[in-house]
């Protein structure tokens, strides 16, 4: 099996660069063309929107933005360029979302995570993502018929019928969760059963390190991917296991939570991706998830940028005083004032009461400056706190909340 699976995972950044420049404006011209971005999109020059410091000037796309557009024109609210009738699949997520999927192509791009585990001809995938209603199972599917392998559709639950059949079958490598593979191999062992597995691709939850060297311990390699319902694979692991390499036909931006302004390499902030899918054309979907790019480039010779992997989520929305506070007023307090930097929200416990304190990173001198901005767009009083530039933690975070709950 060659290292790579293609010749886009090891371009030099001038070659993908050049490749994104035609591939961007395309994507863009496209989406302009859907009723979903009539209000966002409309007077974009899609040729000037060449990279993702473009890209930083469009709107940011939300579920939640999607959930209203589908109530309006069911299912997919006019982000498609087909009708329902012209995919393969309709699926719906937790919302209710409903989202599109296609066979004809890996439509979801797991091809290079599952090559980069080592998946392929020969292989037989014991794919344990389930196949009702939402698109897990399908997506890694069709990623694994993407590399050549053969799927065992064994979906979730009834662990004994799993590990009988990953044993008669000869079951060579597993997708599912992470932690779903440890109770088949425990089953396994409890019916005195041999499993010829080797290899694990996990998504969709936690894969602590002493459950990956527990599978090591067993001869089995795993690795993980980052990947969506709405978007397919944003990030993957190589052996290298040295962070999560972006897919190569996603553009991804960190931002701070609440806004889509870019945040300095190395910050943590809200993964917000464009998908260069032609049929799906979701332009800067904010995740939710929260993560960091990485300096440099993979040891394993995949040279695309690499993000931290899955570091919180980024919906830090937080009652104080029986009121809500969100990130999004955060960043209109700040937007407000053009002397703030950054700001952020810590609600704390006085006795038996809320508190917040509003610290501001700004060269000012005087608090009571931004008390009255501070009730008016957080419709809360509080304290105010100053602090010098560069005195906030460059963690993602702009509401704390340090109250406990025990």
């Amino acid at each position: 099996m060659s290292s790579y699976f293609d010749s886009f995972e090891t371009r030099s950044a001038d070659e993908r660069a050049a490749w994104l420049a035609t591939a961007l404006p395309e994507q863009i011209a496209r989406a302009r063309t859907l009723p979903g971005y009539a209000a966002s999109l409309a007077d974009v020059d899609a040729g000037s929107i060449t990279g993702a410091e473009a890209l930083a000037a469009l709107p940011v796309l939300r579920k939640s933005d999607l959930g209203a557009a589908q109530q309006v024109a069911a299912p997919f609210g006019g982000f498609t360029t087909r009708a329902a009738n012209g995919f393969a699949h309709v699926f719906q997520s937790p919302g209710p979302i409903y989202e599109p999927g296609g066979l004809e192509h890996d439509w979801w791009r797991l091809d290079r995570f599952l090559h980069a585990c080592g998946i392929g001809q020969g292989d037989i995938v014991q794919n344990c993502f389930g196949y009702h209603l939402t698109p897990a199972g399908m997506i890694f599917e069709s990623g694994a018929r993407a590399v050549g392998a053969a799927v065992l559709p064994a979906g979730t639950g009834q662990t004994e019928l799993q590990a009988r059949a990953a044993h008669d079958v000869g079951v060579t490598a597993y997708a599912g969760t992470p932690d779903y593979l440890k109770v088949i191999l425990e089953k396994a062992d409890e019916m005195g059963l041999t499993l010829d597995i080797t290899r694990a691709a996990v998504s969709g939850g936690a894969l602590f390190p002493s459950l990956r060297q527990f599978y090591a311990d067993r001869g089995i390699a795993c690795l993980q991917c980052y990947a969506t319902a709405d978007l397919g694979n944003i990030a993957y692991e190589s052996a290298a296991v040295e962070g999560m390499i972006l897919d190569e036909h996603v553009v991804v931006e960190i931002v701070t939570p609440g806004t889509g302004d870019p945040v300095p390499e190395g910050e943590v902030g809200e993964v917000v991706v464009t998908s260069l899918n032609p049929d799906y054309p979701l332009i800067r979907f904010a995740t939710g998830d929260m993560s960091a790019v990485m300096p440099g480039s993979s040891p394993c010779g995949r040279t695309n940028t690499r993000i931290k992997g899955w570091m919180g989520r980024a919906d830090q929305t937080t009652k104080i005083k029986g009121m809500f506070v969100r990130p999004e007023q955060v960043a209109a307090l700040v937007a407000k004032h053009p002397e703030i930097a950054r700001a952020r929200v810590v609600a704390s416990r006085e006795g038996e009461a809320d508190a917040m304190t509003v610290r501001i990173e700004t060269k000012a001198q005087d608090p009571s400056a931004f008390e009255a901005s501070v009730a008016e767009v957080l419709k809360l009083k509080g304290r105010v706190e100053l602090v010098a530039p560069g005195g906030l933690p460059r963690d993602g975070l702009v509401i704390e909340d340090t109250r406990s709950y025990d």
